[in-house]
């Protein structure tokens, strides 16, 4: 049987006795007009190979079988969507592969070079909301190198993620995802765009890796600085980073000691990291 053969997703749904499950953070997106407009943020994928996280239904998965994308991986945590996602594979000519894994725990370097060897890869996703920013931190300072991601958050997430300095959203997520990529906030979608409804709207986040990567023991040391002063945001970074050298930190890395975490740039951030990393804020 061809994918277009297949039925509605919600008529794939009732065959299969499915609904969502709250534990899993589940809301699906059955309208294919929007789960196009999630696979045509991600840009070309013409050859890509295409990772995605928490297919569930199958409605994102349509939406890219439909690009040209030349393979789709897709990783299931719940078992009771291997079936019906296993129906999308048979029709889709080879160009489908479901995997039941823990996105968290799945190695997608090893399933790129097995599935896509030498492709690109992009990572599209309408992803968990209870492991949308674990998975996001992963993606940014893990082995996988994707070409690009365009992923759907909680829109408060999404709001952490592209905020800039001085903004009430502006904290290490953002520091963190800029760093590394140029992230931009593409499109929202209301609760009621989603099967069941959940309590708070989404968005849709472009990410683009930038192409000189900061070394992992920097990004190790900026995640430590970022966790030191947005966990005390109120205080000044003497106080906040003293544990990493406070007054001392901020005056080797050229940043105001009575300055708040919300009021630096990434740039200053970035220079009391490489100050951390180095370990000359310790010396006496």
């Amino acid at each position: 049987m061809r994918l277009d053969e297949r039925g509605t997703i919600r008529e794939a749904l009732d065959r299969h006795d499915l609904t969502a499950k709250k534990s899993f953070g589940q809301h699906f997106l059955l309208d294919l007009n929007v789960t196009r407009k999630v696979a045509r943020a991600a840009g070309g994928l013409d050859g890509r190979l295409v990772i995605e996280v928490g297919p569930g239904p199958g409605g994102l998965t349509r939406a890219l079988l439909e690009s040209d994308a030349a393979r789709i991986v897709v990783i299931e945590k719940d078992h009771r969507f291997l079936p019906l996602l296993q129906e999308l594979a048979d029709s889709a000519g080879g160009r489908l592969v479901v995997v039941e894994a823990d996105a968290l725990d799945a190695d997608e370097v090893a399933l790129a070079a097995e599935h896509g060897p030498g492709r690109p890869v992009k990572v599209v996703a309408n992803l968990p909301y209870n492991v949308g920013t674990p998975l996001l931190v992963k993606w940014l300072t893990g082995p996988l190198r994707p070409e690009g991601m365009a992923l759907m958050f909680q829109k408060e997430v999404a709001r952490r993620i592209v905020a800039r300095t001085g903004d009430p959203d502006y904290g290490r997520l953002a520091v963190l995802a800029q760093t590394l990529a140029e992230a931009r906030s593409a499109f929202e979608l209301p609760a009621r765009a989603f099967t069941p409804p959940p309590k708070v709207d989404s968005a849709v986040v472009t990410l683009t890796p930038r192409t000189e990567r900061p070394p992992d023991a920097l990004i190790a040391a900026l995640q430590k600085v970022t966790g030191a002063a947005f966990g005390q945001r109120r205080k000044m970074l003497r106080s906040s980073l003293k544990p990493l050298g406070g007054e001392r930190l901020c005056e080797a890395a050229g940043v105001v000691p009575t300055a708040r975490a919300e009021d630096l740039t990434i740039a200053e951030f970035l220079a009391l990291a490489q100050v951390v990393e180095s370990g000359s804020s310790s010396s006496p």
